[in-house]
């Protein structure tokens, strides 16, 4: 093997990488998505500052909400693909804003493992500024979505923490698509260290069938969270289909989970900042 080609090895590998880790984003940019269902849904669409660009949102109000949900949704698709969970929730008695991810939808910006983090937290301070205290605010991730999600629980006080089709780590999952090279390829999004500081209560949801985020993934997850926790699954449910298998069990539990978390008054302290 002459120099040239040594070279040339770790340059391909640093682009390997890049590849890997931008495939960890598949966003649907506007005008992609139904958006008349906003209309439909009569949500309110907003902007929201998020660092040094704007995330665009949608804003579903209730009349005297029990209390806001922070939904977070996973790597796919855009806001318009979220409304049976906007509804899940409405019937729950609770408001919901639901915001796109940087580069997702009408926001501005491309996706990285830092923005999100940024845009889950410029979530949360609209809520607050709503008016909405703490100990009623609620966080629910999806998928991608579950990493922001425990990341605004370690770092800010909430009622609760929703996690759909969990998983530890980027790493985790690499290991499972990828055994030999994903691992050495794709790092970073540790929810598992995260949720070790949420001191909030958990519910972790999984369906049994899930193609792409192994339940025992799921499993992992709830075993990293501190109590009060609880495991939901959700059987015959694959990754995308959660909401559409468990049927009306699905906002009942949304419900009676936040029954529970709004019980705890005030709400605990987050651990970090």
């Amino acid at each position: 093997m002459d120099w040239k080609t040594l070279l040339l090895i770790p340059a391909l590998w640093a682009l390997l990488a890049w590849v890997a880790h931008r495939s960890v984003f598949f966003p649907m940019k506007y005008p992609a998505g139904d958006w008349a269902a906003a209309s439909t849904l009569g949500v309110e669409e907003i902007w929201l500052k998020s660092g040094t660009v704007r995330i665009h949102a949608w804003w579903k109000p209730v009349p005297e909400a029990r209390a806001a949900v922070l939904f977070l949704h996973g790597n796919a698709g855009n806001v318009t693909h979220r409304g049976r969970h906007i509804l899940a929730w409405q019937r729950a008695g609770a408001a919901v804003l639901v915001p796109d991810w940087r580069g997702y939808g009408k926001s501005e910006g491309s996706p990285t493992e830092s923005g999100i983090y940024e845009d889950a937290l410029a979530g949360y301070e609209f809520l607050r500024s709503r008016g909405f205290p703490p100990e009623r605010i609620l966080v629910h991730g999806e998928s991608l979505g579950t990493v922001a999600a425990a990341d605004v629980a370690a770092r800010r006080p909430v009622a609760g923490l929703l996690l759909e089709a969990p998983f530890p780590s980027a790493r985790a999952v690499a290991q499972t698509v990828l055994p030999l090279l994903g691992p050495a390829l794709i790092w970073g999004y540790d929810l598992k260290s995260r949720i070790r500081r949420v001191r909030a209560p958990v519910l972790v949801v999984h369906g049994d069938r899930d193609e792409v985020i192994p339940y025992r993934l799921g499993q992992a997850v709830f075993e990293a969270a501190p109590e009060p926790k609880e495991f939901w699954t959700v059987p015959g449910a694959g990754h995308n289909d959660i909401p559409e298998t468990a049927g009306p069990a699905y906002p009942a539990r949304l419900h009676q989970f936040l029954t529970r978390s709004c019980a705890a008054n005030p709400a605990p302290r987050a651990t970090s900042d």
